[in-house]
């Protein structure tokens, strides 16, 4: 018997497959109005915490000015009571560079009331697994 998704599980589904599409309207929707997006640790945005769907909204578009490509693949997708890791492949061409990025990275997403409350990136999914361990998931 196929094995079904949890509610947290099939929001975070939902907002990736939106985030893929470049759907931001239907991501939003999925959002808690109080919705967190926090830099990717180790990354270049490490460190920085964007409140509020519309302010989401405008990094997310921002971001999208920076790549001429973005491909991201979901490899697993993990469940920790109210929290989910989503495993992922990044394939990423530069706009300005044109340099090409092929990487394996991750997106813890908090889920309250079937809403999104926040989403925090990893460059490292190790990293990943081991914050949602740590915080007790």
């Amino acid at each position: 018997m196929p094995e079904t998704d949890s509610d947290n599980v099939a929001v975070v589904r939902q907002a990736f497959e939106a985030y893929k599409k470049e759907d931001y309207d239907a991501l939003i929707a999925m959002a808690d109005p109080e919705l967190e997006m926090h830099g990717t640790i180790g990354g270049l945005t490490e460190g920085t915490v964007t409140r509020g769907i519309d302010n989401v909204r405008s990094t997310l578009t921002d971001d999208d000015e920076t790549w001429e490509r973005v491909e991201v693949e979901a490899e697993r997708i993990i469940e920790a009571g109210n929290r989910v890791v989503v495993l992922q492949k990044e394939l990423r061409t530069g706009a300005a560079s044109g340099i090409e990025l092929e990487v394996h990275t991750a997106v813890v997403f908090e889920v309250r009331d079937g809403r999104l409350l926040s989403m925090k990136g990893y460059m490292d999914q190790d990293e990943a697994l081991r914050s949602m361990s740590a915080e007790g998931g």
